[in-house]
């Protein structure tokens, strides 16, 4: 691979954000953070991420709106997506695959809180499939 993977992280929570960066920052990969999908999106205009860690349920522009606009630009439809997830919002996933009729193209899903070694395994397992 040679260049260190680049990953995007977002959710409003500023404790997760930092519980998150703390677990990956002990492997090799560039970090980047943003509090909601508006600025996620203006990140990813900036510099395709090899991962994108994913909270639903944001300010502004939520993860739905991301997952949405990440899979309709061709540029970005082959980012993996890793959704953090509480209970509460794997009722509202439903809800949306009901609504709309479609599956939410994400590849994996991590509880909240984020167990640092599931975390771990997770982002390496998504980031081998697609290097």
């Amino acid at each position: 691979m040679g260049h260190q993977p680049y990953i995007l992280i977002v959710d409003d929570d500023p404790d997760i954000l930092e519980g998150i960066t703390t677990i990956l920052e002990s492997q090799p990969y560039r970090l980047a953070t943003a509090p909601d999908g508006k600025k996620c999106m203006a990140l990813v205009a900036k510099e395709v991420p090899d991962l994108l860690i994913l909270d639903l349920l944001m300010p502004r522009m939520d993860g739905w709106g991301v997952i949405r606009e990440m899979r309709s630009e061709p540029r970005y439809a082959a980012v993996p997506i890793l959704v953090l997830t509480t209970v509460v919002e794997d009722a509202s996933r439903r809800r949306y695959e009901l609504e709309t009729g479609m599956a939410m193209d994400v590849q994996d899903y991590v509880q909240k809180p984020a167990r640092p070694d599931d975390l771990l395994r997770r982002v390496e397992k998504l980031l081998s499939v697609h290097a």
